[in-house]
């Protein structure tokens, strides 16, 4: 179990990822993304994890140029948006990430959503990207098990990484099993329910057991679930508390009291039903 910020899970193949990233989603491109990453990394933390959509790579290139940590010790997450998915389309939008994160290779190549008609031609195109060693892994994101058994059916290399919305009240029983089941990593978005979760009584009750935050403990029941997680914040006390979650570990009764509260219940989109 994950004893240190900078502890990693080794994906199917073979390349390390760290169990906590800083999520950079509505964080404003400019001062404001690279003091983020800055005061993460600052922090310990690895690991930071963008899109295309959030435009805000270009910030966070600077933050990895600035942050003092050399490129090769950093984890770096961006996704293909789906108005470009599909198999060319893809290809020249990786090269425009590229070059916005100011970077010659990626860590982590994600298809944010499953795009009907589109999925299978944009894994193509990561696969190649893979192949040609401009990406060491990829993934997909917001896909549940029936777009990963049809993604599966045709793919040469299957996803490393799936990232998806995950949190107590939406637990991804069923997808977590299929994922664990094909070695494919499962990553969380909105790990705090966007913070709807932070006064829930339950949560509050257990953290005040280990003198500790609402939120870390549901950071904590993440890592101790098996799934990495990546909270998002600008703040950087909060950005150093989130990550403050590797000198305590949840009994396995308060991992029960905590599974307990899930209502398959979403803060986000659900990836059947989406129109962006």
């Amino acid at each position: 179990m994950a004893k240190h910020i900078q502890d990693t899970t080794t994906l199917h193949n073979g390349v390390k990822m760290p169990w906590l990233g800083l999520g950079v989603w509505k964080v404003e491109d400019g001062s404001q993304v690279i003091d983020s990453v800055k005061s993460a990394v600052q922090s310990g933390y690895h690991s930071i994890d963008t899109a295309a959509v959030y435009k805000n790579e270009e910030g966070v290139g600077q933050g990895i140029k600035e942050c003092g940590v050399p490129r090769e010790e950093l984890f770096i997450t961006t996704k293909v948006w789906n108005s470009n998915q599909g198999y060319e389309t893809t290809l020249q939008v990786f090269d425009e990430s590229m070059k916005k994160l100011g970077l010659d290779y990626l860590d982590l190549y994600l298809i944010h959503w499953p795009v009907a008609g589109k999925y299978k031609d944009t894994w193509r195109a990561l696969e190649k990207l893979y192949a040609d060693k401009k990406v060491r892994a990829i993934g997909v994101s917001n896909f549940h098990v029936h777009h990963l058994e049809d993604l599966l059916e045709t793919a040469e290399i299957k996803p490393m990484v799936n990232q998806v919305e995950f949190h107590p009240q939406l637990a991804q029983q069923e997808l977590r099993a299929f994922c664990k089941k094909h070695q494919i990593q499962l990553e969380a978005w909105s790990p705090l329910a966007q913070g709807k979760l932070l006064d829930d009584p339950t949560l509050k009750a257990i953290g005040q057991k280990y003198g500790k935050s609402t939120a870390q403990v549901i950071l904590r029941w993440d890592l101790q679930c098996g799934v990495v997680t990546i909270p998002k914040s600008v703040n950087a006390e909060r950005i150093a508390t989130n990550g403050d979650i590797f000198d305590f570990e949840l009994t396995i009764e308060d991992m029960d009291k905590i599974n307990a509260l899930n209502k398959d219940e979403r803060v986000g989109p659900d990836p059947d039903n989406f129109d962006f």
